[in-house]
């Protein structure tokens, strides 16, 4: 059974006996802000990382959610993505289209992936230019506070350095405010091209899900949710704190093994 906490500062913790757990209650939480989204607004706009993370939405595609969830409202984007062909093994998009997409009823026309046969650079510019005229339309939402797009739900995995989407540790990235899609050539981790959303788009999002599984992430986790001190407020991971949205950690008991006061009962 998942322990359910929510940390002063840093959201709600899900905390899961297993990674079949885990992935239930992930499906349960994707459908239902895309039902109360679809409610509210006539779409699900919704932003997904790569990695291990696709996997573990792997029950979206199983029943009930394959038939109960509206998949033709769903309009799906990458928060980050590597700059490499669609049929490419490190792409995000094959990933996610090989494990989900290509399961479910998604509108092909909704599937929002980038332009891979331009330059990081153009390509970054071209994914944001995109999603300003998704937001002109609304099929994605205008921050309350700012310019930014509003995504219903950004899903993000993390890397055992903290790194989120593809902004990294004391990367000058991390200090980007006026882009909502940048580009780096340099990423620690290959390829090392790639395109990202920005702190500030991934902090404009009604919901923003952290899904961290495995023991090496665990001292990643704990910088990233205890109360660190002034050293570890830069960790990328720690920088995700929505402005008026909610954030919700999915971890699996290896990786919540290091926070504070963790204690789960056998």
């Amino acid at each position: 059974m998942a322990h359910s906490r929510v940390h002063k500062d840093r959201g709600e913790l899900r905390i899961h006996e297993s990674l079949d757990e885990l992935g239930t209650d992930l499906a349960e939480y994707i459908a239902e802000l895309s039902e109360a989204s679809v409610k509210e607004r006539g779409v699900f706009a919704i932003a997904i990382s790569g990695g291990s993370l696709i996997g573990l939405m792997g029950k979206l595609c199983e029943a009930p959610y394959h038939k109960t969830v509206d998949w033709a409202k769903w309009y799906i984007f990458w928060a980050d993505e590597r700059v490499v062909g669609k049929t490419h093994a490190d792409s995000n998009y094959k990933l996610a289209k090989d494990g989900l997409l290509s399961k479910v009823p998604v509108v092909p026309s909704h599937v929002n992936s980038i332009n891979d046969s331009v330059s990081a650079e153009e390509a970054a510019d071209d994914y944001e230019f995109h999603i300003r005229q998704l937001v002109k339309t609304r099929t994605i939402n205008v921050s309350d506070n700012s310019d930014c797009p509003k995504f219903d739900l950004i899903l993000l995995g993390m890397g055992p350095d903290g790194h989120v989407a593809s902004l990294f540790p004391n990367h000058p990235m991390l200090d980007e405010k006026s882009e909502w899609v940048t580009f780096i050539t340099d990423s620690p981790k290959p390829p090392p091209e790639r395109i990202t959303f920005t702190l500030p788009v991934i902090n404009s999002a009604s919901n923003v899900a952290v899904v961290v599984t495995g023991e090496s992430k665990a001292e990643a986790v704990h910088l990233a949710i205890d109360d660190v001190g002034p050293d570890y407020l830069s960790l990328p991971a720690r920088l995700v704190q929505p402005t008026k949205g909610k954030l919700v950690w999915f971890l699996d008991k290896p990786a919540a093994s290091k926070l504070d006061g963790f204690q789960f009962s056998e």
